[in-house]
């Protein structure tokens, strides 16, 4: 006989429970409307603004909640957790606040900010490890040492506990607008806060419409959608690292496939270009988690005029050191930045003659260096050209081309490009 399985969706009056739980310790982050997205796009877009908790994420509703539903003897022999670095950092304060000792698994790529932000919310009560490359990599040592051990593990997304909490971010929202959203736009990275955030839309504003959005480079619901089941990605891009992992969970995969209304994916670049116009025009920093949901407006423009959307901003840990790599994907992204390989004509001045007469007036050489060293004259040179615009980038080949400078355009080959980004 075939066993019919129960699928889990967050109670309502367990949510309630945890923002009961979660009153003392989490901020009722503002939900604000934006003029200027608001303006570009025809609609009423408001920021569910949980980059300003005080760990700077919404992770702290879950892993607050999920600590705090453990019995004495569990907390005692501590807690153990795996994260990209925003779950981290709500283990972190959730283990000073209850005075427990917690040991935090972390990729060793995990950017510097976030690294100091866990050990000064968890002080001398965490104990950090850096291990592998991603999210993944850490999973599977902590599971390890979590199980020899014999500690609790508090995953970051795939347990009922942290649903709840992070469904709090739903109930909220709902509660402070005064009239139902049309649109409810959510991040999706294990899938935790999409499932928690839908099920309560789908609860309380059944005519809402749920859109979930992954990084391009690491679209793990949508192969779960795409495939039937849940599935791992053999690898991912890490640089949005807040929701960056090969595999969602098995709890949060069915939850998102019965709410979502759509699934989107929305470009490295263009998380970058938002990162950007977030700091430059809105004095508001997000992390490339935090900016996915904004991001994706563009794929909805069309769609949502005249309606009330609202966009969860999950976080703002940002590191400052990788700004020069975000602005490189993003003027990529534009199709402003581009890379060849120059083969200067052996003729005198051909360097000069490359700077007077193939470069555009517009046209900065951003960076320049030869492959051989002893030839600098007339030898092959790796260019790169930022254009004030896209379509600057043809007439710039065909000069190159008719002065017999033209080698090979590298932005279109990975293997090459990815020493150079």
């Amino acid at each position: 006989m075939e066993v019919k399985t129960t699928l889990y969706f967050p109670k309502l009056n367990a949510v309630k429970e945890a923002a009961t739980t979660l009153k003392e310790v989490v901020a009722q982050t503002p939900l604000l409307q934006n003029f200027s997205y608001s303006k570009k796009y025809a609609a009423e877009v408001y920021f569910k603004r949980e980059d300003l908790q005080q760990v700077r994420s919404y992770k702290i509703r879950g892993a607050y909640n999920k600590i705090s539903s453990l019995t004495p003897a569990e907390l005692e022999r501590g807690i153990v957790c795996a994260s990209a670095g925003n779950h981290a950092q709500g283990v972190a304060f959730a283990c000073h606040k209850k005075k427990i000792q917690g040991t935090i698994f972390m990729p060793a790529p995990t950017p510097k900010q976030k690294l100091e932000q866990v050990k000064m919310f968890g002080g001398a009560y965490v104990d950090v490890q850096l291990i592998g490359d991603t999210f993944d990599d850490a999973y599977k040592a902590s599971k390890q040492f979590c199980d020899t051990h014999q500690k609790t593990f508090v995953h970051p997304f795939n347990d009922k506990k942290i649903i709840e909490g992070q469904a709090t971010v739903g109930l909220e929202l709902l509660e402070q607008l005064l009239e139902a959203p049309d649109y409810v736009v959510v991040p999706v990275g294990g899938g935790g806060l999409a499932s928690g955030v839908s099920t309560m839309v789908r609860l309380l504003s059944p005519s809402t419409k749920l859109i979930g959005v992954e990084p391009l480079g690491a679209p793990s619901m949508q192969a779960a959608f795409k495939a039937g089941h849940n599935r791992k990605l053999a690898s991912i891009d890490k640089f949005v690292d807040g929701a960056a992992v090969q595999q969602v969970g098995d709890l949060t995969y069915p939850i998102c496939q019965e709410n979502l209304d759509e699934l989107l994916t929305v470009p490295e670049g263009l998380v970058c270009q938002t990162i950007l116009d977030m700091y430059n025009k809105e004095a508001i920093v997000v992390e490339p988690a935090g900016a996915l949901t904004i991001a994706a407006l563009e794929f909805l423009k069309t769609e949502i005029k005249g309606k009330r959307v609202v966009c969860v901003v999950s976080g703002s840990n940002n590191d400052i050191v990788r700004t020069a790599e975000i602005k490189e994907r993003a003027l990529l992204y534009q199709g402003l930045k581009h890379y060849f390989i120059i083969r200067f004509p052996q003729r005198a001045g051909a360097l000069k003659e490359f700077v007077r007469d193939v470069l555009g007036v517009r046209d900065d050489i951003t960076y320049f260096e030869y492959s051989k060293k002893t030839n600098r004259e007339n030898g092959p040179a790796v260019v790169g050209v930022e254009l004030a615009s896209p379509t600057d980038l043809e007439p710039l080949v065909e000069r190159m081309k008719a002065r017999n400078f033209y080698g090979e355009y590298l932005n279109n080959k990975p293997d090459l490009f990815e020493f150079l980004v």
